[in-house]
């Protein structure tokens, strides 16, 4: 399998724990963990194949982190990465604005010629709206809810990452 780089920012570790867990289960030798305020141009470029954890912040918002290296991120040819996204958000308190930062880093990436993956489906979510909705039936990346919904968190990373890796074909590596 080729390496994976993670790359998360977080201000309430919310981000961070999920990026741990993503981590873990990939695997230490597989996969490196960053946090995108200490990362590089050159660490980013290094990987082809990268995970981005981006949460949500106040109404919407990027976290300040990530918008902190969008000018390091504008500087990538994202034309042969291969980008999984997932992000922190609070569904009941931030209903209207659940996991938007995916949304929004989605559409950021796009613009660049990623190649995005790992669409996750909406069902079990309750929330008003959400930036990170690719359609009616599925969001951009996988949203997790650590303050209402941390029960799910491990299952849905697994199911997730079993699906980012059929899509590009890293199963059996």
């Amino acid at each position: 399998m080729k390496e994976i780089g993670i790359f998360y920012g977080s201000d309430t570790g919310n981000t961070e724990k999920v990026s741990h867990i993503i981590h873990q289960q990939i695997g230490q030798k597989k996969s490196k963990l960053f946090d995108i305020s200490h990362s590089s141009l050159q660490m980013i470029e290094k990987f082809n194949i990268v995970f981005f954890g981006i949460p949500t912040w106040y109404y919407g918002e990027l976290q300040c982190d990530w918008e902190d290296a969008l000018p390091i991120l504008e500087k990538i040819n994202f034309d042969k990465k291969i980008i999984a996204l997932f992000g922190c958000g609070d569904q009941e308190e931030y209903s209207e604005y659940f996991c938007d930062a995916i949304g929004i880093m989605y559409g950021f990436l796009k613009k660049r010629n990623a190649r995005c993956v790992g669409k996750w489906p909406i069902k079990n979510y309750k929330f008003e709206s959400s930036k990170a909705q690719k359609n009616k039936t599925h969001f951009h990346g996988l949203p997790i809810d650590e303050d209402n919904q941390a029960q799910l968190t491990k299952k849905r990373i697994v199911s997730w990452l079993k699906l980012v890796f059929s899509e590009i074909n890293l199963l059996n590596n």
